[in-house]
């Protein structure tokens, strides 16, 4: 079993233990849920902005602790301060040391859009983000069927949310859906966790024109930033390489600087 496959083994545990506490009625009456949310294609095209979806992250399965004394308030605002086009935040307790407080806490402090960053596996944790004032949630393909991504992101955008679709291969890619807004290819295998920035070039042209695509993890200089906009990326998910800062809200401004 890889850490992947024990992730997700994990969520389904959890998402029948969240159902059990609070049911999808429940959520919809949270002051979030019939709330209208900022749009990440219309950040990401901005060119006042910087296209990267900077993120909030404690900690990973492959680094350890990142960062586990900074003030989340303070990280996502440097974000939004510095110029970012959307922020993430991970709400996976066990594997990532995040949680849905951090989410509803970034949503409440921001006015650019907020990612869920969570291996959803079941409708309810879509329904549960909107609750919490998600503007986009993730879909991977590694952990879902084509038909799942197909329904999962129908919902999300029924629900007024944007979906983020994430590749680490071309067999992958091929269970995208119609109702994805972006593309994102993960440089890291998510079962081996090998780092490889040649997946997006490999993937970048057989994406379909359609869909924004982004690059994701292992982005660290600007230099790589510009070169992945050649290969037609205009959004970029970057979080360690801030985080493992004291300061990763003013680590965020000075890579933005270096790559205008």
């Amino acid at each position: 079993m890889t850490i992947l496959d024990q992730i997700n083994a994990d969520k389904r545990i959890e998402v029948a233990q969240a159902k059990a506490l609070v049911s999808i009625a429940e959520l919809m009456k949270y002051s979030s849920y019939n709330k209208p949310v900022p749009s990440l294609t219309e950040f990401l095209l901005n060119p006042e902005k910087s296209g990267i979806i900077a993120e909030h992250k404690r900690q990973s399965p492959s680094k350890g602790i990142i960062n586990g004394n900074v003030n989340l308030a303070e990280v996502v605002k440097g974000y939004e301060e510095g110029g970012a086009s959307a922020v993430s935040v991970l709400t996976d307790q066990k594997y990532f040391g995040g949680n849905l407080a951090d989410l509803k806490e970034a949503t409440s402090l921001l006015s650019i859009p907020v990612l869920r960053k969570e291996f959803i596996v079941d409708e309810y944790q879509i329904h549960e983000a909107k609750a919490y004032g998600a503007a986009i949630i993730l879909l991977i393909a590694a952990s879902l069927t084509a038909e799942e991504v197909d329904r999962f992101a129908k919902l999300a955008r029924e629900l007024g949310m944007e979906v983020l679709f994430e590749v680490h291969n071309e067999e992958e890619l091929l269970k995208v859906s119609d109702y994805v807004n972006v593309v994102g290819v993960n440089n890291r295998d998510l079962k081996t966790f090998k780092v490889d920035i040649q997946q997006s070039v490999k993937l970048s042209t057989l994406i379909p024109e359609k869909f924004i695509k982004i690059s994701e993890s292992g982005i660290s200089n600007p230099e790589t930033v510009k070169m992945l906009k050649t290969f037609g990326y205009q959004g970029f998910l970057m979080g360690e390489n801030f985080m493992k800062e004291a300061n990763p809200g003013e680590a965020f401004c000075n890579f933005v600087k270096k790559i205008k």
